[in-house]
C-alpha cells in the first residue's frame, strides 16, 4: 500500500477544505464572510451610535455599559455557531470504491447475433424497515451506495448525506445530521439579535424625546443611525425569525426541510415521528454522532481487482480441443474398417498386424490422453499433433504391406 496524499486531498465531492483537512466547507464557502459582514457590521454600528451613549443612562450610573457588553458577546456566540454549522461535516456517508456485491443481480441478454451478452444489474430501490414502517431507500450511482434512510445526495457538495435537511448558501454548507442543531441554534440567536438591537434602538429613540422633550421625527433626526438599524433589523428578522418558525415545525413534527417539501404527509415522515417531546430531545439531547470520514488520513491505494470471467471463446477452444482428442483416440477402429473394404481376402493376415499397430496406437493414445488431463492447453496441441503423426506413419506401414 502507497501512501502518496490524505484523504482531503484525493476528495471525490466539491468541497473545500482549510487548515490541512481540519475545517471542510461546501463550495459555496465565499458566501460564509458576508454571512459574517451582515452580523458584524450592525453591531459595529450599534455599538458606537447606539450603546455607546446608554451608558449612563440608567440607574446605577454605568448600568448602561452592559447593554454594550451583552451585544459584543451574543455577537461572538452566533459567530461561533455560524462555525459550527459550516466548517464540520454535516454527516457525509463515506462512497463506495466498487458497487455493493451482496446486491448485484446476474443477468442474461440474447443478442441479434444469437449470442449471450452476460450483464450485471443493481435494483435501483429497496425496502427496509424503520420503527415498524416500510420505507423506501435508493441507490445513489454516484457514491455506489444504498442511502440510509433519511439521507439524500446533494447535487451542489456532490455527497450523500445523513438525514440531509438542504443546503444552505448563507452558511456555504450543507446542513444534516451532524450541524442541525448548531443551524437551529444560530438562526434563532440571530433572530434574537435582531430583536436585541431593535429594542435597544428603539429604546435610544425614546430617551431622545425625553430629553429634548420633542417628538419622534426629532428624536430621529438626532440618531439616524438608530432608524436605520431598526429598518434593517425589521427586514432580517422577517428570514431569520420566518426560518425559525419554519424549523421549530419541522422538529416538533420530527421532518426535514427536504421531506417536508417532497413527501409532504407521506408515510416516510410518520416513521420518524416520535411525539414532539421526544422529537426536541432527538435533536438538542443526544450527542452528536462522531464523522464517518477522517479527511486527514493517507489514502491507501487498492490493489487491482482480478476478475475471472470465462468467455463463449475459450469455451469453445476448449470444447474443440477435447474432441480433436477423442477423434484421434477412434483414428484406429476408422482404420481397421477402411483397411477391411480394401483388401478383403488378406483379412484374416493382416488383421493382427493392424491390431497390434492399433493397440500400440491406443497405448500411446491413452498416454497422451493421460498427460493432456495433468498438463496445460499447449501440452493438449502437441499431444494431438504426435497422435496424428503415429497414426499417418502406421496407415503408409499397412498401405505398404
Amino acid at each position: 500500500m502507497t501512501q502518496t496524499q490524505r484523504v482531503f486531498q484525493a476528495w471525490k465531492g466539491s468541497n473545500k477544505f482549510i487548515l490541512g483537512g481540519r475545517l471542510i466547507f461546501g463550495p459555496d464557502a465565499r458566501s460564509v464572510p458576508v454571512t459574517v459582514l451582515l452580523i458584524i457590521l450592525p453591531v459595529v454600528l450599534f455599538c458606537v451610535f447606539v450603546a455607546r451613549h446608554l451608558r449612563h443612562e440608567f440607574s446605577p450610573y454605568n448600568a448602561g455599559y452592559a447593554i454594550l457588553v451583552v451585544a459584543i458577546l451574543f455577537t461572538f456566540y452566533v459567530l461561533i455557531l455560524l462555525s459550527f454549522t459550516s466548517a464540520r461535516d454535516p454527516g457525509i456517508v463515506p462512497r463506495n470504491l466498487h458497487p455493493p456485491e451482496e446486491d448485484l443481480r446476474y443477468e442474461t441478454t440474447l443478442s441479434a447475433d444469437g449470442r449471450q451478452t452476460p450483464s450485471v444489474q443493481i435494483p435501483r430501490t429497496k425496502e427496509v424497515i424503520v420503527n415498524g414502517v416500510s420505507v423506501r431507500v435508493k441507490y445513489c450511482d454516484t457514491c455506489m451506495l444504498y442511502r440510509p434512510p433519511r439521507c439524500s445526495h446533494c447535487s451542489i457538495c456532490n455527497n450523500c448525506v445523513e438525514r440531509f435537511d438542504h443546503h444552505c448558501p448563507w452558511v456555504g454548507q450543507c446542513i444534516g445530521l451532524r450541524n442541525y442543531r448548531y443551524f437551529f441554534m444560530f438562526v434563532s440567536s440571530a433572530t434574537l439579535l435582531c430583536i436585541y438591537v431593535f429594542s435597544i434602538s428603539a429604546l435610544y429613540i425614546k430617551i431622545l424625546m425625553e430629553h429634548h422633550r420633542g417628538t419622534v421625527w426629532m428624536a430621529m433626526r438626532e440618531s439616524p443611525w438608530s432608524v436605520a438599524l431598526m429598518i434593517y433589523c425589521f427586514i432580517a428578522f422577517w428570514f431569520v425569525g420566518g426560518l425559525t418558525g419554519f424549523h421549530l415545525y419541522l422538529i416538533g413534527t420530527n421532518q426535514t426541510t427536504y421531506e417536508n417539501f417532497r413527501y409532504r404527509a407521506n408515510s416516510r415522515t410518520v416513521a420518524y415521528n416520535r411525539g414532539c417531546a421526544n422529537n426536541f430531545l432527538e435533536v438538542f439531547c443526544t450527542q452528536v454522532k462522531p464523522s464517518r470520514n477522517n479527511f486527514r488520513a493517507f489514502v491507501e491505494e487498492e490493489p487491482p481487482r482480478v476478475v475471472t470471467t470465462t468467455t463463449r471463446e475459450s469455451e469453445d477452444e476448449a470444447g474443440t480441443l477435447r474432441q480433436k482428442v477423442e477423434d484421434d483416440l477412434d483414428i484406429g477402429d476408422d482404420l481397421m474398417n477402411i483397411s477391411q473394404r480394401c483388401n478383403p481376402a488378406e483379412q484374416p493376415h493382416h488383421s493382427l498386424d493392424i491390431d497390434q499397430s492399433m493397440l500400440g496406437v491406443a497405448e500411446r493414445a491413452a498416454t497422451i490422453r493421460t498427460e493432456t488431463r495433468h498438463g496445460s492447453w499447449g501440452s493438449r496441441r502437441s499431444g494431438s499433433w504426435d497422435i496424428e503423426a503415429d497414426v499417418s506413419s502406421s496407415n503408409v506401414r499397412e498401405s505398404r504391406s
